[in-house]
């Protein structure tokens, strides 16, 4: 494959550096503290307010802009992915052309290729997660058509806005997880560059991520909303 040391060095940094955040933020004590987090207790006010509304018109429009955000993104993966698999093609072309540049870095062709298939794959992931929270919000249209008309009991109207809220967020999760491969797809271009390239272009992307989530003006002003 023409791997050095330091390619797989930087390789190994990219795979601990994007699963590491991915698992350190989504599956430890820190979700409770993410922008994500914040705006799950808001979908769960919307959903008790859809259930107070006669009229969901409002509440089926912003369902829509969801689900269309969603679409955009998952078809541009489509576009990608076709786009990258193209560019096996030519890969003789492409090597010459990085290679000409004043920072190109030589390499081989099956490198180039595993390169290649390396943003492949992140972008097929990040498509499936669109996918499946495409579905998700289709799913959490259905439960905004069939909740029941005012007046509603009120341990029935908390029960069912709680689980509408609960398919809402986790369509949002997906979504959110597809966008961070696109963050991890831009920072895996650093390779074709030079291995060194992709290191900084990792800790870069977890750094913006990680502000993003947890030191972003957008939650400053949510947590001052709540208080």
């Amino acid at each position: 494959m023409g791997l050095t040391l330091l390619d797989y060095l930087a390789l190994a940094w990219f795979c601990a550096g994007s699963i590491g955040y991915i698992v350190l933020v989504d599956h430890t004590a820190l979700r409770k503290r993410t922008v994500s987090a914040l705006m799950g207790e808001y979908r769960q006010r919307w959903m008790h307010t859809m259930l107070a509304r006669e009229n969901r018109i409002v509440d089926s429009t912003i369902q829509g802009n969801l689900q269309n955000g969603v679409a955009f993104f998952a078809s541009t993966a489509i576009l990608l992915i076709g786009g990258l698999l193209a560019l096996l093609g030519s890969s003789d072309a492409a090597i010459q052309v990085l290679q000409d540049l004043p920072f190109g870095h030589a390499t081989s062709r099956p490198l180039w290729e595993l390169k290649v298939l390396l943003l492949v794959l992140i972008l097929v992931y990040a498509f499936f997660k669109f996918a499946w929270s495409y579905r998700l919000f289709n799913y959490c249209s259905i439960l905004i058509g069939a909740a029941p008309l005012p007046p509603v009991d009120p341990q029935v109207a908390h029960a069912y806005a709680c689980r509408a809220a609960q398919v809402n967020s986790r369509a949002a999760d997906h979504f959110n997880l597809g966008l961070r491969a696109y963050f991890f797809a831009l920072a895996a271009l650093g390779w074709f560059v030079h291995p060194l390239v992709l290191m900084v272009t990792t800790a870069w992307v977890i750094v913006i991520l990680q502000r993003r989530e947890f030191r972003s003006l957008i939650r400053r002003a949510l947590c001052e909303e709540e208080t």
